[in-house]
């Protein structure tokens, strides 16, 4: 592992990156930048929360992943939905919508209610299991969740996840309606970030208290549905014989528990580059 490289990279080469941190066997190894200081926009990150938001639901039996996503959603904007629209949304799984495996969805809700343009939204063929990528399918959950558990979704997560991984500073968004917008819009340090990656490699885990359980981690970081770049869980990549947490203009959380490795970064680089992660992966992982 050759740290001094890999910063040398970075500022070499300009990068516009916040911070970065590595850890080696849930030790904090390397550090570089601010990753404590500021808070910054994670993007696609914030799915990943969600989904240990839905742990929390699946661990209280809230919440049957097998089960239709209208089943908890609020009863009266399902009732008013056309009978066609009905039945195409009871072939829609939770577990569909954690895999991003429904076909036809726009990549973003839109509107003065999103929930509405969702529910409208044309699904062809909604038994057909195909990866699509959309923040509809995480808006949705989002929604159930706000539903099965009673309560404000953003009062859960500040509750069960952040304060028992002591992340007191961060920002998240909410939807024209007021429900929590768990697809994005969340800000957090590079060193929060990476209290969710060792959560996960810890397998529910943080600091000798469970979380989420190690089952519903399980499923999260296995590959359930295929895709171009490997492999999707719920709401988290696959990442050679690991995964990661990902977000656009890369927000990244690699995680590789086999090895006792996490590398964390939050950057502002808006290009489709692999320059980074392959700086990353060879000065860092040791891997060409």
């Amino acid at each position: 592992m050759n740290f001094k490289a890999f910063v040398e990279d970075i500022e070499m080469n300009h990068w516009n990156v916040h911070g970065v941190e590595v850890y080696q066997d849930g030790q904090l190894v390397h550090s570089y930048g601010d990753t404590t200081k500021n808070i910054y926009d994670i993007y696609s990150a914030t799915k990943t929360i969600l989904s240990l938001a839905v742990g929390l639901a699946y661990d209280r039996g809230l919440i049957d992943l097998q089960e239709s996503i209208l089943h908890y959603l609020p009863k009266e904007r399902v009732e008013k939905m056309p009978q066609g629209q009905k039945n195409t949304f009871e072939k829609i799984t939770v577990h569909r919508l954690l895999t991003m495996s429904v076909p036809d969805f726009p990549f973003r809700p839109e509107g003065e209610s999103y929930l509405d343009f969702a529910l409208s939204c044309e699904v062809k063929h909604p038994e057909e299991k195909v990866f699509n990528y959309s923040n509809i399918c995480v808006y949705l959950v989002g929604v159930a969740l706000t539903e099965v558990f009673g309560e404000d979704l953003a009062k859960v997560i500040g509750e069960n996840i952040m304060g028992p991984l002591g992340i007191a500073n961060y920002e998240y968004g909410r939807c024209p309606e007021g429900y929590f917008y768990g697809a994005s819009w969340m800000k957090l340090t590079v060193h929060d970030l990476s209290k969710i990656g060792i959560l996960l490699c810890n397998k529910g885990v943080f600091q000798g208290k469970r979380i989420v359980s190690e089952s519903y981690v399980q499923m999260a970081t296995s590959v359930q549905q295929m895709n171009r770049e490997g492999g999707y869980g719920y709401y988290i990549w696959k990442y050679r014989d690991g995964f990661s947490i990902n977000g656009k203009w890369k927000q990244k959380c690699y995680c590789l528990p086999a090895r006792g490795i996490i590398v964390t970064y939050l950057c502002h680089i808006e290009d489709n580059s692999h320059d980074l992660l392959e700086s990353m992966e060879r000065n860092i992982l040791d891997v060409s």
